[in-house]
Parts: C-alpha cells; structure tokens; sequence
C-alpha cells in the first residue's frame, strides 16, 4: 500500500464499517423486497471486489484505475437503489483523490455526489437543501483536507530531499577537508623529519667525502647513518600517526637536550638548551608540536644562517608554554622571504595554530633570527 500506511489502512476498515453499518440499516429499516435484496448482493459485490483491489493493490500498477471505475460504478448502482448507503461515498472520495490525477479526482468527485443527491432526493419525503448542500459541502471539505495535506507532504519531501543533497554535499566537502588536512600533515611530517635527516646524511656524506680514507670521514659516515636509522624510525612512527621518536619515554626538555646535543655533534653548531620557570604537564599533542617547531628552527639555521652557536630557551609561564630559538647567523628581512618556500615557516605557524599558539620571528640582516612560539596551556587542560 505504500507511504502513510496506517492512514491508508483506516480508510479502508472505514469503509467496510460504513458498508455494514449501511446494509444493516437496510435490513433493519426497510422490508427486504426484491430491490433491496439486489442491494444487499451489490454490497456484498462491492465488499469483494473492494477488498480483492486492496489485497492486489501492489501487483495491479496501472490497472488500478480499472478497479477504481469498477468500483465507482457498482457503488453508484448501489446507492440509486439503496440510499443508506451513501455514507459509503467518503472513504471513496479519499480513494479518487490517492488514485487520480486533479481533473479526474474532481471529475469522480462530482459524479459520486451527484450520485448521493439523486438516491437521497428519490426517498425523501419533503425534499429540502440539505440532501443537496450537505453532500456537496462534505465533498468540498474531503478534497480541500485531502489536497492541503498532498501539499503539505510534497514540501517536506521536497524538504526532506534538500536536507539530504546538503548532508550529501557537506560530508564530501568534509572528506576533501579530511583529505587535504592529512596530506598537509604528511607534507610537515616528511619536511621535519624525512626531508631535514636526508639534508643532513646529505651534508654529513659531503663531509665524509672531503676526508675519504680518514678516521674523520669514518666518523662522518657513522653519524649519516644514525641520522638515517632516526629518520627511519619517525617516517614509521608519523605513518602510524604516532609522537616523535624522541618522545618516546621523554619529557619534552629531555628531547630538546637530546636534540641540542644531536645538532651540535653533526653540524658543529654549538646548541643549548635553557628551561625557565617550573615544567609543567603540557600533553603529548603540545609537546609533538613544539619539538617539530625546534627540530624545524635549528634545521633552517644550519641549512642558511651560517650561525656558530644556536640558543634554544623553553619558557613555562603562568597559562602559557613558550619555545624561542635564537642563533646569531647572518639574520634576513622577514617581510622579503620569497613566497612557497619549503615547509619549514609555514609548517610551523600550521601545526602551532591547529594547537592554539602562535609563531613570531624576530630577525634582522646581520643580527641572527629568533623563532618563538607559545602555546596557551587552558585550553589543553579543559579540553
């Protein structure tokens, strides 16, 4: 039967209720000559070719229009013979309406009217305008009701439809959103480790080649490879979405003194690290973000600030976690840096915004370069 089930449902029990109610008023109210007894066997007629049409209702398809004439027109016999039953003609009116296009529904709606006035006129002992308003009025309002409710339906579909398409529309632009932060992400994770541990082996290889055959050139060659086995161990740990290797089972000035230490023992560029205030608990995801902007910093000072000694000073202020690495390299203009050069700036000030913090670069030519970041630490904790 379709949508709206349960209301299809009630018009059709309705329907053999007033049909019953009906062929018992005729039995009860009129002696059973023989018109009445072809009355009662057009009910009974009626009763089940209307039921066999309900019981089909899904296999008929467009032949249902066929059962509805058929049974329009064993109705409108029945009710010229009997007119008790004209009650019947409401929950018929609701089947032309479901059934047939506009024109055709006011069509029928007109001839089962007209039907219900000629039975009623033909009984009635003083004829009055009620056995013709009455019906005319309940057939308007059944197709009025009947035609707000279709509109009313077809605009929540319609509703419905649209708020689909935009949910359709939203969840595809989130997975290119997805898409596009994940792919930004593995851009700043092989800029910060694959890219900076290859320019070093890179770096530590030219070196080793300068004093090839030497115990210098061995030691060059040993530091490239555990540059390597480093840089092998994070490409493994970011594909699994995992905390920087140096990380793993150290608090974050522990790192950044390893990282100090590792930088000055393969570059030759003096690093230390200072720690102001008291540690506080700052989160794994805090941590990660702060040591790639360190490992990001001292790579670019070693790759193009010519510096001999690189100062890195991690600072825990009231609500607030802040990382500064300063050199004294050659400096630059910060307003004249070419535009999409590399990862290494923009990556950072990324990574830090996605955290709540912020990346300011300080620096002149000639007056060495500081990079600073800080990061606010409420709102990792009420997160």
């Amino acid at each position: 039967m379709g949508e709206r089930t349960w209301l299809n449902g009630a018009m059709h029990a309705g329907f053999y209720l007033l049909l019953a109610a009906s062929a018992a008023r005729v039995v009860v109210r009129h002696e059973i000559t023989d018109r009445y007894q072809l009355a009662l066997a057009g009910a009974f007629l009626l009763a089940v070719l209307y039921g066999c049409g309900v019981a089909l209702w899904d296999r008929l398809g467009s032949a249902l229009h066929v059962w509805l004439g058929l049974v329009l027109t064993v109705y409108i016999g029945l009710v010229i013979l009997a007119p008790s039953f004209a009650w019947c003609a409401v929950p018929l009116y609701f089947l032309c309406l479901r059934l047939l296009p506009a024109k055709a529904t006011v069509a029928a709606a007109a001839v089962l009217t007209v039907a219900v006035i000629a039975g009623q006129l033909r009984v009635a002992i003083v004829d009055e305008p009620s056995l013709v308003l009455a019906p005319i009025g309940i057939a308007a309002m059944i197709t009025a009701v009947f035609w707000a409710l279709q509109h009313e339906i077809r605009e929540r579909e319609q509703l419905i439809d649209d708020l689909v398409a935009a949910q359709d529309s939203l969840a595809a632009e989130q997975l290119r959103a997805g898409a596009l932060e994940e792919r930004e992400r593995l851009a700043r994770e092989i800029h910060d480790t694959t890219a900076q541990g290859l320019s070093s082996i890179l770096m530590l290889l030219q070196a080793a080649d300068r004093s090839w055959g030497t115990d210098r050139a061995r030691a060059l060659a040993g530091q490239a490879a555990a540059v390597a086995e480093e840089n092998l161990a994070e490409a493994r740990r970011f594909v699994r979405d995992l905390s920087p290797a140096r990380l793993e089972g150290r608090t974050l000035p522990e790192a950044l003194r390893e990282l100090c230490a590792d930088t000055e023992r393969r570059t030759g560029l003096a690093t230390r690290l200072r720690v102001e205030g008291v540690p506080a608990v700052t989160g794994e995801d805090v941590d990660a973000v702060l040591l790639r902007v360190a490992q990001g910093a001292l790579a670019n000072t070693v790759e193009h600030s010519g510096a001999d000694r690189a100062v890195l000073t991690l600072s825990y202020v009231g609500d607030a976690v802040a990382l500064d690495v300063h050199d004294d390299g050659r400096g630059f203009d910060p307003d004249r840096t070419a535009p999409g050069r590399g990862f290494g700036l923009p990556g950072m000030r990324d990574r830090l915004a996605k955290a709540g913090g912020t990346l300011a670069v300080e620096s002149r030519p000639g007056g060495g370069t500081t990079v600073a970041a800080t990061i606010p630490l409420l709102r990792h904790e009420e997160a």
